[in-house]
């Protein structure tokens, strides 16, 4: 959007996992990285029997707590540090459903996200209020099937936004 202050954010789709007054937490789902999740089970030694999922490229989720891996998955199952976000969608960051995946036993439909997004108290409101994001509600079709690339376009079309009409820069009248 014309008016985010933050560059590492341009043309992001950002999944919100959790808000309060605190502040709140988000996954960027749509800025793949060079790393593939089966490089993720050899270095956490796990046996990867679902060569699919192996060649899954990891996200980067965000600026904050990059090495942690954050798992936004379809609800079931039961892992160590889950938490459900809304309807069937799920984030879980402990290693037990990494596992599962390489086993074929976890969800199955999931992201993994290295780092998130964050902000403190009252930050995303004021973003929210200066027009610096477009909110949609989230579908499970762009959060696990739409390619990496086309989400942001995908997110902007649910509210009749064609991004090739956008600007760059946020106009004064």
């Amino acid at each position: 959007m014309p008016g985010l202050p933050d560059s590492r954010f341009r043309q992001t789709v950002t999944y919100l996992c959790g808000h309060n007054s605190d502040g709140a937490l988000g996954i960027v789902i749509n800025r793949p990285s060079k790393m593939k999740l089966g490089e993720v089970f050899e270095q956490l030694s796990l046996d990867n029997r679902d060569l699919d999922s192996g060649q899954s490229e990891l996200l980067k989720g965000g600026p904050v707590n990059r090495e942690r891996g954050f798992v936004l998955h379809e609800a079931g199952g039961t892992w160590d540090s889950t938490i459900s976000i809304c309807g069937n969608i799920e984030v879980t960051t402990s290693r037990d459903v990494l596992s599962a995946i390489a086993g074929r036993t976890g969800p199955r439909r999931a992201l993994l996200a290295l780092g998130c997004a964050g902000w403190g108290e009252g930050q995303l409101e004021q973003e929210l209020h200066s027009n610096s994001w477009m909110v949609v509600d989230a579908t499970e079709e762009i959060l696990f099937e739409t390619p990496f690339e086309q989400r942001w376009a995908a997110s902007a079309a649910l509210l009749g936004v064609d991004v090739a009409r956008l600007g760059l820069h946020a106009g004064h009248a």
